[in-house]
């Protein structure tokens, strides 16, 4: 099949700034995908299950290139539900310094091209999906790579501490910390009503000594949580 006629369903494409991560801040385009056959507690894209356009790969490189800008990022949804993202990603890798992709725990990394920084958003109990984590891609992880586990309360947190010291994950990769939360604001309250005091989650860690790094969504910080395209 010719690259014109690669095909995916695209939620949107965006310029924006990287929110959360090692390249917070960064300025960033970003490929979103239709399409999750997870429903976390948490999801903040739910318009992503089943909004969405078809374009041709040609279709989303040229509007990528139009930015001029050197980091992509595809995400989701659950990007790797579409067999035709993996042409995306090589050509994406074939002319940009830095390609990330955000994926679930529940989908293998085994084929995604290893020039890709792949950021894998590991399940935890709260998320309610926690059963569907694909547990062989904590050995595909490289030091390049990153694991982020949604923290919404203390039993998540136990949890993930937990797999981190496990798997020995801080000497394999990047080990993100993030707490549920919309706007983050001092006294935010737990979880019951859909957001974890970020505080709470940076006392466990350093009481801990955990190796792994907090992060919070800055993009929410900077414009509404609800704010699509940012």
């Amino acid at each position: 099949m010719s690259r014109s006629a690669e095909r995916l369903r695209i939620n949107e494409i965006f310029h924006s700034i990287q929110g959360e991560g090692t390249r917070a801040g960064q300025p960033c385009v970003f490929i979103r995908l239709t399409g999750c056959h997870l429903r976390c507690s948490y999801c903040d894209t739910e318009y992503a299950f089943y909004e969405g356009n078809w374009r041709t790969l040609s279709e989303i490189l040229e509007e990528v290139r139009s930015y001029g800008c050197p980091f992509v990022e595809i995400t989701g949804g659950e990007p790797l539900l579409q067999p035709a993202v993996y042409p995306l990603m090589t050509a994406l890798v074939a002319d940009y310094p830095t390609v990330a992709l955000e994926t679930s725990g529940a989908m293998t990394i085994r084929d995604v091209d290893p020039r890709i920084v792949r950021i894998v958003d590991l399940k935890t109990p709260s998320s309610g999906e926690v059963d569907r984590n694909c547990w062989e891609n904590l050995d595909l992880l490289t030091p390049d790579d990153e694991i982020k586990f949604v923290i919404g309360d203390r039993t998540d947190y136990d949890w993930a501490r937990d797999v981190i010291e496990r798997h020995d994950l801080s000497k394999r990769c990047t080990v993100l910390l993030s707490p549920v939360c919309g706007r983050v604001e001092p006294g935010t309250i737990p979880v019951a009503q859909g957001h974890l005091d970020p505080q709470w989650l940076a006392e466990w860690m350093l009481a801990d000594r955990l190796e792994a790094r907090l992060s919070l969504q800055i993009h929410k910080m900077i414009w509404s949580p609800e704010t699509r395209g940012v």
